[in-house]
């Protein structure tokens, strides 16, 4: 199986990235991003873009991959409205175009987050425009298309966030994790959990499209 992944920088990207490296079943995986993934490994090659957004040059070194693991997204906190959908929705529906037509038969999954907002007429301006990114992708043609709604997530073997503020949050909320875990299960995952159930739907699909928390804790 081949992979492609945007985002392995970030801490999904960075769980996603070595699950991928770490199951016998992936050939190879193909980071794309404004920066190299930072890490070294037989099966993987960064390829590296200025703008994620505009794939246009470099469309022959996407064609031939099984499923695309889309893990980016930035904090909605202090954009507009307009600033945010821009880099979301038109950023991902850009990409996951450029790709459906240059793999067909691939599937695509989608880190949103828990809470995304379906109806797109929410309180709430990131769940509106979140909500209104999956239901486009939804409609693309892919083979299968999955929105994974991950809340919590504890970052496991040395996964960093690139912002120090999370990072400072992380270490707070580290000895938490356990205790919500026991009181909540399904209010907590992993960075290597997230990884494990992404593989799962590119390997095996999964019931639903939109995978919450309980779902992703529930993929082998």
């Amino acid at each position: 199986m081949k992979i492609l992944l945007f985002g392995a920088t970030g801490m999904v990207g960075q769980g996603v990235l070595r699950e991928c490296l770490h199951d016998a079943d992936v050939t190879a995986v193909l980071c794309v991003g404004r920066r190299p993934s930072g890490e070294r490994h037989p099966k993987l090659r960064d390829l590296v873009v200025p703008d994620p957004g505009q794939l246009a040059a470099v469309e022959a070194e996407l064609a031939g991959f099984d499923a695309c693991f889309f893990c980016l997204g930035v904090s909605s906190v202090g954009m507009s409205e307009e600033d945010y959908k821009r880099v979301t929705f038109d950023l991902t529906l850009g990409v996951a175009r450029t790709l459906v037509r240059l793999n067909p038969q691939m599937t695509f999954v989608y880190v949103t987050g828990a809470g995304t907002d379906s109806t797109e007429r929410g309180p709430r301006m990131w769940a509106r425009v979140k909500g209104a990114t999956e239901n486009a992708l939804m409609r693309l043609p892919f083979k299968a298309a999955y929105m994974f709604r991950p809340g919590m997530i504890q970052p496991m073997h040395g996964v960093r966030s690139k912002t120090a503020l999370y990072r400072w949050a992380y270490v707070v909320a580290n000895p938490v994790f356990g205790l919500v875990r026991r009181w909540r299960p399904d209010a907590v995952t992993t960075s290597e959990q997230v990884g494990r159930a992404m593989l799962v739907v590119a390997k095996r699909g999964a019931p639903n499209p939109l995978v919450e928390m309980a779902d992703i804790n529930a993929l082998r």
